[in-house]
Parts: C-alpha cells; structure tokens; sequence
C-alpha cells in the first residue's frame, strides 16, 4: 500500500494539459501517489483551457489512438447523447461529430471535453492516489546530480508557494519549463539544417525562431442584435499591418493556402442554413479550413431539436490571429509577457473588425450580431484561458526524431523509420505555422510515424519525463508530433513508465537498453491498450 507524508509523492506531474493528464492516468492506474499541477483552473490544454477542438488522422475511428483516449473521444460523445437535445438521426451516430466542424471528426465545446477528463480522474481522486492542485505554475526545481528532487509551484491567486519532492517528476507543461528550472539539456526554435540534415532546416540555427501561438475565441451569431465590442487599444496597429510574406492585411480573408503559399480567399458566413450531417471531416482529403465558420465549429444548431439553439457557436483560430511578432521562449519575462498581451489584443482585434469591417457577401461591411461567448472559455474577456502554443522547449533526447524519419518526400509513402523501442503512434503532416523568424507556413506531407521511447528520455537526467511537445523531435517534426491524440499518447507512456520504474526499482533509461526489460514494458502498454505499431493502412 502507498503511503504519502506531507509535500512530497512517487509522481510529480507539472502541467494539466492532455499530456499531464494522460500520465496521471496511467501512473493512478499502476497503484501510485500522483500531484499534478496545472497553470489554470482547467484541466485539458489543448482541448480546455486553450479552447483547441482535436487535429487527429484520418483513421482515429477504427485505429491509431490509445485505448484511454478513446475512451475521452467516446466520453465527450456520450455527454452530448444524455445531456443535449440532439436530433434522433444525430443521436444514433455512432461517430458523431458534436459541432460538424471540418477539421475533426470530434469538434466540441472544451467545457464538455473538461467534464469527461474531471469525470475520468475522480476515481483516484476519491481513492487518495492523486492530488490536483490547479492554478499553480511552477517558479523553480531542486536537483541532485542527474536527478531532479522537488519543484516549486507558485500560486497564481495569491503568490503562496510549495515546495514538492518526488521519486520521478513529468514535465508536462505547455513550453517544458521544467527543462530551463531543472537546468535539463533542451533545444529552442529552428535547429540548423546541418545539425540533422533536415532539408527545411534553416542553413544557421535560431533558437528565437517559433511558431506562432493564437488566443483562440468562440462566437454565436443573432441577426438583428448589436453585440459589437469595444475598439481594442491595438487595433489601428493590427488592423493595418501586413506581413511581407502575406498576400494583404493579416487581418483579412485572404491568406496563403498552407500547403502551396497561393494566396487563397476565405469565406465567413455565420450559420449557413445547410445539414450539418453532409459535413465530411476529414482533412487529408479537403483541409476544410478556405470555409471560416464550418471550420472550426464545435456546436451546430442543426444537430438539434428545432429551437434548442438560436446559433451555432464557432471558435476562432484562423490565419487572422496567429501572433508571430516576439517569441515566448527563451527571450525573457518580458518578451514573453508582450507577446502574450499583443496576442490577445490581436484576437480582439480580429473579432472587432469581424464586427465592423468584415465583407459581407450582401455588399455590406460587418457582422455586429456576432457575439464573444466568454461563457464557453470560461474567462471575463472572453478569450481562451491560455495562449494555444505550438511549440515548446524540446529536450536532447537519447532519440531524436528527424524530417528523415517522417517526410514523405524523403521516406517514400511505405517508409518512415520503425523504432524496435516504440511506445506509440502518430499520424499528421508535418504543419508548421508562420515564425517569429519570418517564415510562412511549413506544411510538408508525412507518413504514419512511431514514437521512440528513445524520444521521452534525456540523455543525462534520471527521473524526469517529458509528456508533450518536449520530447525528443526538432522544430521540423515538432510540426506532427505536436498535435492532440499524440500528446495524450506520450503523457500516458511517461505516467506508465515511471510507474513501471517505481515498481521495478529501475531507472527508464535501463527499460530501453536492456532488452528483456522493454519487453516487460511493451507487454504492460499492450495490455492497456497503447498501440505501439501501425496496421497496414492501405485501403482506408
């Protein structure tokens, strides 16, 4: 039986997004005593707090996901069938796609995806193996040689910190802080081309070069009412800035075409009276995002019972709000405090020109029945809780994965490099946003992809886990491994592993060298349900 004193635990997880939930999961789920700690009061990331609705592969539905995760997708389904008054036809789909958006087979409100993951936690919670401790971010690490002891965490409300130790601790926050605190090897930004031989690799590295990050928003729209915001402080600014590689205002509905750099026209048209049922998600085949409104819907009125809603609700992330101009990482507090506040005010921006200026395809300018739904974000302003962030400091891993091992230019449709210590699957292209180095959009085409245990391990450090987008890929392959279903995937191995290490009395470098122990490992994920390895795809 697991005994706990006062300040300290066997897991230590510092971050609550999908990652730092997945790892509490699977380590409550082995027996162990798990904090985790989370910047905000949502659990979530991605899904919640950053109001993101999933990117996922085009075959989630039959295979390529962990089983738990799975189990989030059905639970999110589940609550729309008992909780909202969804048409009958609805009701009975099987793979019901809550908001009809098109650029996932599973758009919803992120307040529901909160009630299943609190939902799918509460078993250990009243068990006493895990402990939630929301709106704390951590502020500093104690380390002993190659091991990480404690870390402190500050409380957002009122400044009171604590100080708390553990046997192993996961780093599973959105730019892996625990990386710079712990004084963990890690890379930022775009390495060089020469470094791994990556051919859209910059020739000389830039650790300040990242993607952009978005305050993503949710807006309803009601004919004949007024809800135009106030002018944001910005705005003048915003609203007349032009990126050279753009092909106009960046507040604007035209925007390169990610995939070819065409300038392309979007069209924005609230509510368009069509059967949501007719929308195909899916992604590889129509990117789905040159229609604004159905592109990331995550509540279509049409799904239910006539007069249940007055609107569909949409979220707002879109070209027009990506902010690339400071860097978040590796540049200081301040920086990384005025990036932040100049994205939120170019989200506002964008959603008062919506308001005011937009075109409309009647001839007229603005939509002032657009209406912010701080209410589905949970905030005052009405923005996400926090900044959707698309890349995070990385650590120097015993693996790192390469455009070499993904690109299917280089690799070929059947290839992609197999990994003997693989713990997990991923499939996405290789999608990365304009820089803060000036660079547009980096949209290469990849091949189903495995995750290297290699990939979760630092090269010196012990006992801490990376479960996010700081594992062991480079600013190029960050840009598939970043998304949804992998996060989860790499937060549940870290949880297991150092559960399986705390069990085994062995460090999770010995789990991969020594084969007889990896096998122990893998056999302990295949019962859980983590796929390690692709079917054969062909005719999907």
């Amino acid at each position: 039986m697991t005994t706990r004193t006062p300040g300290e635990t066997e897991v230590l997880i510092v971050g609550g997004g999908l990652g730092g939930v997945a790892a509490a999961l699977a380590a409550c789920r082995a027996g162990r005593s798990v904090v985790l700690t989370e910047e905000t009061d949502w659990l979530g990331g991605q899904l919640t707090s950053q109001a993101v609705p999933p990117d996922e592969h085009p075959w989630v539905e039959q295979f390529g996901v962990t089983a738990s995760y799975r189990a989030l997708r059905e639970g999110i389904r589940a609550h729309y069938r008992q909780w909202y008054p969804l048409r009958a036809q609805a009701g009975e789909l099987v793979n019901l796609n809550p908001g009809a958006g098109r650029v996932s087979k599973l758009c919803h409100e992120p307040r529901v995806a909160l009630a299943v993951i609190e939902a799918m936690l509460a078993q250990h919670r009243s068990a006493g193996r895990l402990t939630v401790l929301t709106e704390q971010r951590p502020v500093a690490a104690e380390t002993d040689g190659d091991l990480v002891r404690a870390v402190t965490v500050e409380d957002v409300r009122d400044g009171t910190r604590r100080t708390i130790a553990a046997r192993y601790v996961i780093d599973a926050t959105e730019t892996g802080e625990l990386l710079e605190l712990a004084g963990v090897e890690h890379a930022t930004g775009a390495e060089a081309r020469d470094e791994h031989d990556e051919p859209h690799a910059p020739e000389i590295a830039d650790p300040l070069n990242q993607q952009g990050i978005t305050f993503c928003f949710a807006l309803s729209h009601h004919d004949g009412e007024d809800h135009t915001t106030d002018r944001p402080a910005d705005y003048d600014f915003w609203r007349s800035y032009r990126p050279d590689f753009w092909p106009g205002p960046l507040i604007g509905f035209l925007a390169p075409d990610p995939r070819t750099l065409e300038a392309v026209p979007r069209t924005f048209e609230p509510n368009p009276d069509v059967d949501p049922l007719a929308v195909d998600a899916d992604q590889s085949a129509d990117a789905g995002d040159k229609e604004l409104w159905g592109f990331r819907r995550i509540l279509a009125r049409n799904l239910h019972r006539r007069g249940a809603f007055d609107s569909d609700i949409t979220l707002v992330n879109w070209p027009l709000n990506d902010y690339w101009l400071k860097p978040l990482i590796g540049a200081g507090e301040e920086t990384a405090r005025d990036a932040l506040a100049e994205a939120r005010q170019l989200s506002l921006s964008v959603l008062h020109w919506l308001q005011t200026e937009a075109p409309r395809s009647d001839g007229g300018t603005g939509f002032p029945g657009l209406k912010l739904r701080p209410d589905i974000t949970g905030t005052a302003d009405g923005l996400a809780k926090a900044a959707y962030i698309r890349e995070s400091r990385r650590i120097k891993a015993v693996t790192t994965v390469t455009e070499r091992d993904v690109a299917i230019d280089l690799v070929g449709p059947r290839g992609g490099t197999r990994y003997a210590d693989s713990v997990g699957v991923g499939s996405y292209r290789i999608d990365l946003h304009p820089s803060t180095g000036g660079d547009n959009y980096v949209d290469i085409g990849s091949v189903p992809f495995e995750i290297p245990l290699g990939a979760l391990l630092p090269r010196r450090v012990g006992n801490l886990l990376p479960a996010g987008k700081n594992i062991g890929t480079t600013h190029i392959t960050n840009g598939c491994y970043r998304l949804h279903p992998v996060e989860w995937n790499v937060g549940e191995v870290a949880g297991a592993l150092a559960a399986h290490c705390l069990a085994e009395n062995v460090p999770p470098h010995q789990v991969r060298e020594d084969g007889k122990r990896f096998e122990e490992f893998a056999r302990l994920l295949d019962r859980t349900g983590v796929q390690r390895h692709w079917p054969d795809v062909r005719g999907y």
